[in-house]
């Protein structure tokens, strides 16, 4: 358990930061300062000024998230007669459309650029992957396969998936099959007969199949194929927060893939029990996940910031600010209330044991 937890928070803390440290670099990149970097959400533990630009960095209460606040984010032009000249394009209000939105689009740019490096270095490591074909992965002792001679590591020729083969014999059993093998370069024939009636967990031929094998992917092409896989993943992940929503507004339970914090540490620690693989590639997810979100036109989330740059961008003038305050404030108290109900969920389920 407190493994679990210090890798939960260590996750957490890695995930928040990079996103949080996309929109200060590329602010301070444009010259936008940035007056606070918060760890968390307020009401602050700690806080304290650093470097030229007397920017507050500050550690706070709520352990969900964090927050880079920037010299005049909800401020508009009303207020440049307010600021000195030689000040004023330190202030986010007096950044042009594409300057304001490549801030706020650099943190979901790191978290998807976060998934896209652990799933580079994974693919590097080897990963599991259909592979089109049929191997044993282990033989009972005693078993038809074994009296018959067939090996671990021998490969099924014929079948694409374990279910194929499976259906195969069990059509089959009581009868004589040959199975085609191909055992290190060479194809030989092996005749067994499945039996009908076997012990629990052994089935007909007494054989573990799979049509997963390791690929190793070269530096040079893993980066190409993981920038595919977090694209297909991402995709894959807004399908999901379309039905999601969709079950929301019929008012019916959002399922078992939907998990809040509580849930999210559960999956933490069976990624723990599976080893370091199982946590990056765990984390690689919530990194897109995160990435995903908060593209997303949802007010107090950064997709919800971009959506009024883009309306100012349609109606030719900056919306008040009281007017987009007050949105993301409703929306962070509507994630807010989500984000309860989600986590009551969680522990029901965890209560009913699934």
């Amino acid at each position: 358990m407190f493994v679990t937890v210090i890798v939960f928070v260590a996750i957490l803390s890695i995930l928040v930061f990079i996103h949080e440290l996309g929109h200060f670099t590329v602010a301070r990149l444009i010259g936008v300062k940035v007056e606070e970097f918060g760890f968390g959400l307020p009401p602050r533990i700690w806080g304290h000024k650093f470097g030229k630009h007397g920017t507050m960095y500050s550690i706070n209460w709520l352990p969900i998230g964090g927050f880079v606040k920037l010299a005049g984010e909800d401020d508009d032009d009303s207020q440049k007669s307010k600021v000195k000249s030689q000040q004023l394009k330190e202030y986010f209000f007096a950044r042009s459309k594409k300057e304001r939105a490549a801030i706020l689009l650099a943190g979901v740019f790191m978290n998807f650029l976060l998934a896209v490096g652990i799933t580079t270095y994974l693919l590097t490591q080897g990963v599991q992957e259909t592979a089109g074909r049929v191997h044993i992965e282990s033989v009972l002792p005693g078993g038809p396969a074994d009296k018959a001679g067939l090996k671990k590591n021998d490969i099924i020729t014929g079948y694409k998936t374990p279910g194929e083969l499976i259906a195969y014999v069990k059509t089959h059993a009581g009868e004589e099959v040959t199975l085609s093998v191909l055992r290190d370069t060479h194809t030989i024939p092996i005749t067994l007969i499945p039996r009908k009636e076997y012990p629990k967990g052994e089935g007909p031929t007494g054989i573990a199949i799979s049509d997963l094998e390791t690929k190793t992917y070269p530096v040079t092409q893993a980066p190409g194929m993981a920038v595919k896989i977090n694209l297909q993943r991402a995709w894959e992940m807004l399908s999901g927060i379309g039905g999601l929503v969709v079950r929301l507004v019929r008012w019916q339970p959002v399922g078992q893939d939907v998990a809040g914090p509580i849930g999210i540490a559960v999956v933490t620690g069976q990624a723990v029990k599976f080893g370091w693989k199982a946590v990056l590639e765990f984390m690689s997810i919530l990194s897109l996940n995160l990435a995903v979100l908060n593209v997303l036109p949802i007010p107090a989330l950064d997709g919800g910031r971009l959506a009024f740059v883009f309306l100012e961008k349609i109606l030719g003038r900056k919306v008040k600010p009281a007017f987009e305050q007050s949105t993301h404030q409703i929306g962070m108290i509507v994630l807010f209330i989500l984000i309860l109900l989600i986590s009551i969920n969680d522990i029901l389920r965890l209560a009913r044991g699934g």
